[in-house]
């Protein structure tokens, strides 16, 4: 399959603040919050959460068409993403603005504060997919991740139009988009990619039910943190995927893209979907077991070994046919 992963480039500036932010939260001021919280350390990473899921599709053998758009200053970060494996052709460079930033804060318990300069991803809506598809012979799914907003739902119409299936995936975007446009995001969408938090924020603004959303997707997948992940389809009982055990609890940072790497890059290869999300499940620990979202690697044994330990000699060998990881 020819899978395009279209949303936000970035780079990640990651702290670790040693305490709990609840603590530090007066709940009869909540109304004139002003804190500053003295950080232990200070990780600058790629990230952005297209280049996440493209680079985990990459390491695990496929060839992902990365679309988004970055600043001049995104020449080293195009070396390391076509080392990986990510077709990088169809990427805008924009003349005026530097690649996005991210600036993320997680307490001891993992709670996370984060704010995002978009920079150069507000022109991501001028990119048009057509030339995108026509470069490559076509498309056969478009992820359609949290960007520019205006960039989302052209995407989104545009596949529409051109008969092209899409997975709807709006994560941090919900909080800021109406019901309006997070209903022309959602209608339609192969695959509905949510966290728990944001399926909640899509019914609650939308104003639909969740037999509603399922109505109106092919599949609903919903990652559940520790608990796995879990898929919805109309008429079909639900399938709950528990997690794969992690080796260590180090920074939750882009382990939702890894789990829709995994899951992508198995729908690629025509795996059911309880493997898709067995395969999404182990690629999010893989990130959850180092800090940022693009600093681990994958060797093909050892993910067989895991996926096997986790899921079944029988999750391991079907993987195995297919899995083509750089390192053995």
């Amino acid at each position: 399959m020819r899978i395009a992963v279209t949303g936000s480039i970035a780079t990640d500036n990651l702290m670790t603040f040693p305490g709990r932010f609840g603590d530090q939260l007066i709940a009869e001021q909540l109304d004139r919050v002003s804190l500053s919280f003295l950080v232990d350390d200070l990780q600058v990473r790629r990230g952005g959460i297209a280049a996440n899921i493209a680079f985990g599709m990459g390491c695990l053998g496929l060839t992902p068409i990365l679309v988004g758009a970055v600043g001049a200053d995104f020449a080293d970060y195009r070396s390391w993403l076509e080392r990986h494996g990510v077709d990088c052709d169809s990427i805008h460079v924009s003349e005026l603005h530097h690649t996005a930033r991210f600036l993320c804060t997680t307490d001891q318990d993992h709670n996370q504060i984060a704010s995002f300069y978009t920079g150069a991803m507000a022109e991501a809506r001028e990119i048009e997919l057509g030339p995108v598809a026509d470069r490559v012979g076509g498309l056969d799914l478009v992820l359609v991740g949290a960007n520019d907003p205006d960039a989302m739902l052209r995407h989104t119409e545009e596949c529409r139009q051109r008969g092209i299936p899409f997975a709807a995936d709006p994560s941090q975007q919900l909080a800021r988009m109406e019901g309006e446009d997070i209903r022309t995001l959602v209608e339609g969408a192969t695959y509905l990619f949510t966290n728990e938090y944001e399926k909640a924020l899509v019914e609650q603004k939308t104003g639909w039910s969740d037999e509603d959303v399922l109505a109106r997707v092919k599949v609903r997948v919903t990652t559940l943190g520790p608990k796995g992940a879990r898929i919805d389809r109309a008429g079909e009982p639900p399938l709950h995927i528990p997690p794969a055990p992690e080796k260590a609890k180090v920074d939750p940072t882009g382990v939702g893209d890894a789990f829709r790497a995994g899951f992508l890059a198995s729908v690629g290869w025509g795996l059911p979907l309880e493997r898709c999300a067995q395969v999404g499940n182990l690629t999010a620990t893989h990130v959850l077991e180092h800090v940022g979202g693009q600093e681990y690697e994958l060797a093909r044994q050892e993910f067989l070994d895991r996926l096997g330990s986790a899921y079944g000699a029988s999750a391991a060998t079907e993987v195995a046919e297919h899995i083509r990881c750089p390192h053995p």
